[in-house]
């Protein structure tokens, strides 16, 4: 195939995108992220940024970052085996895992990357993942690189993951690992992890949780999903990215031989850059302040279900559930981003999800709450959704 004959195959790949209204498009934010964002048009409410506690813009984690390159420089230019560890990584690794009651943590440049590197080193041909259907990619394609028999169930259907549990067995797996993620982050649902312990400890298995969408904000002082439900995951997966300051970086916490393996053998750790000392020092105090952060905990939730209720009475289809998380369900692509549009243009940022980030025939707005929203925001945003819902047909 000569490079003219590929170009033009991607490019009809990409027509063929934008016929079925799929294409993505990147807004650009003239400024901090934040309750309220500055765009081209003006500044405008925002509705879909994982910034649960409002933190990204917080003066304490910009005061934290500031600190941390005056003392530690700019970037590391090393993988961390080479000479890319400073103190601060394994200060921000040890604190993680007090925060999150494991015996240690490991730091990667982010949760794609922990979950990406997560299996292969832990699991091998003689051993089974069991993972729920509606996992996050990034569990899926790490997975993918392991040589570990795959066994899928259902979202949360508990009798399918004890007959794939059962399946494993029977089939003589050595290891048995169940991967589920801690909310759903495209519906704003929480894995059942009290049950997933039951059946756990009933079939001998690992409990591995990715609780990106929920760690700092659900749970006894923000412990995520497992504290929640009042048990115990064995290996745990989060971000820095969403509620703890929103920048970047991923982790795993959980037993101390994990860690230890992983650290030696995990491919995107072993051949990624070491977190930059403005990241590790800017997390250490976004822990700080998450540990006593119950007020914003309770705006946020309280925001939530004002949203929710609001939405409701205007007559939007949504998912059930009390998770920040609050989809609006629209079912077509192109009327997603349409409404998406109508919204923008009203002052309201939100994105348009569709296929293939959720299944055909399920296109939705997703909308996120966080703490720094007020009262007066959200009030507007809701006359915003009323009025772009009667624009694009969405609403009778």
């Amino acid at each position: 195939m000569t490079e003219t004959a590929f170009l033009s195959h991607l490019t009809e790949t990409l027509r063929g995108i934008e016929a079925e209204g799929l294409t993505k498009r990147e807004r650009l934010i003239l400024g901090p992220q934040g309750a309220r964002v500055a765009l081209g048009s003006g500044t405008a409410v925002n509705l879909c940024a994982n910034n649960y506690l409002g933190l990204a813009n917080h003066p304490m984690l910009v005061a934290a970052a500031r600190q941390a390159m005056d003392a530690h420089g700019f970037g590391m230019a090393s993988v961390r085996f080479i000479c890319g560890t400073q103190d601060l990584h394994r200060t921000l690794e040890t604190r993680l895992a007090r925060y999150l009651g494991t015996d240690d943590s490991i730091l990667f440049a982010a949760c794609f990357d922990a979950n990406g590197g997560l299996f292969e080193p832990l699991l091998g041909p003689d051993d089974a993942i069991v993972s729920d259907a509606l996992n996050h990619a990034s569990i899926i394609d790490g997975i993918r690189l392991s040589k570990a028999r795959r066994y899928r169930y259902a979202n949360a259907d508990m009798a399918d993951l004890e007959a794939q549990l059962q399946r494993a067995r029977a089939e003589g797996a050595r290891f048995v690992m169940i991967a589920t993620d801690g909310v759903f982050s495209m519906d704003g649902y929480l894995a059942p992890l009290a049950d997933i312990r039951a059946l756990a400890d009933r079939y001998d298995a690992v409990v591995m949780v990715d609780d990106c969408h929920a760690t700092g904000f659900i749970g006894p002082q923000g412990r995520g999903t497992p504290a929640h439900f009042g048990v115990q995951a064995d290996i745990l997966t989060g971000t820095l990215g969403k509620a703890l300051g929103g920048a970047l970086g991923g982790y795993v916490a959980g037993p101390q031989p994990v860690i230890d393996l992983l650290r030696q053998r995990a491919r995107p750790y072993l051949f990624s850059n070491a977190l930059p000392p403005a990241i590790t020092g800017a997390a250490l105090a976004a822990l700080d302040l998450v540990e006593q952060a119950d007020d914003l905990r309770a705006r946020l939730f309280e925001n939530a279900a004002y949203w929710r209720a609001g939405l409701t009475d205007a007559g939007f289809t949504l998912l059930p559930g009390e998770h920040p998380i609050i989809p609006v369900m629209l079912g077509d692509a192109r009327l997603a981003q349409a409404m998406a549009a109508e919204l923008d243009a009203r002052g309201v940022y939100v994105a348009g999800f569709f296929f293939p980030v959720v299944p055909r025939g399920q296109a939705r707005i997703r909308t996120q709450m966080n703490a720094a929203l007020t009262r007066a925001d959200l009030d507007f945003a809701l006359d915003a959704f009323r009025a772009a819902g009667r624009a694009t047909g969405a609403l009778a």
